[in-house]
């Protein structure tokens, strides 16, 4: 599988592109369950251009899971006359090339989409930022918990706003402001930080 081109990783974080994702699912069942909307932000030189983001519903071929359904509030009938995701696939890729995947708890997203990229022969760059990881590096997690730090919680920490939770847009939104304040909170002074040493330091604290 060839990975989609990425980003020069010596290039300081400010100077690169990013493309923040999140998706709503059928259910968790990495293997099985389905997109049912994706939503995502582009990052650029550390702003958020709201006029590129990207919304798209997708019409599923399996069941919504109650749970899933209950925290999203997505319906089959609301997705019947939305696309299948691979009719939409050629937008998502190209929002995805040439940027820094990013995405909070991105194991999740980085299985789906490599899933279904995975027809055309092809998978995400290997250098995801996870902003889940991003806050446990700057201990800004919760702690005991044992779970996935909550993207809510921690927006609402860092007196970040927080839009429309379990809204796949509305929360790439989130992820995108976390990644800002996380990224500035990480830089030394007269040491800009760079997108590999984000990866890295993303990396080493996944769960």
């Amino acid at each position: 599988m060839r990975p989609l081109p990425g980003v020069d990783p010596r290039l300081p974080w400010r100077a690169a592109e990013f493309c923040v994702v999140d998706l709503e699912t059928t259910g968790l069942d990495l293997r099985r369950d389905e997109v049912v909307s994706f939503g995502a932000v582009i990052v650029r030189h550390g702003r958020i251009p709201c006029g590129e983001t990207m919304y798209r519903p997708v019409r599923p071929d399996r069941p919504i899971s109650v749970a899933a359904m209950t925290v999203h509030g997505l319906r089959e009938a609301d997705l019947a006359p939305a696309p299948r995701l691979g009719d939409v696939l050629d937008e998502v890729v190209e929002r995805l090339t040439g940027r820094v995947v990013v995405a909070h708890a991105a194991w999740v997203e980085r299985a789906f989409l490599d899933r279904a990229l995975r027809p055309r022969g092809r998978r995400l760059h290997r250098t995801l930022i996870d902003t889940a990881a991003l806050l446990r590096a700057t201990r800004l997690a919760e702690r005991g918990t044992g779970r996935e730090p909550n993207l809510e919680s921690a927006a609402r920490r860092l007196h970040l706003p927080v839009h429309t939770p379990h809204h796949a847009l509305g929360d790439a939104f989130t992820t995108a402001q976390l990644l800002l304040a996380l990224a500035t909170r990480l830089e030394r002074p007269a040491r800009p930080l760079t997108v590999g040493q984000l990866f890295t330091v993303s990396r080493h604290h996944r769960h």
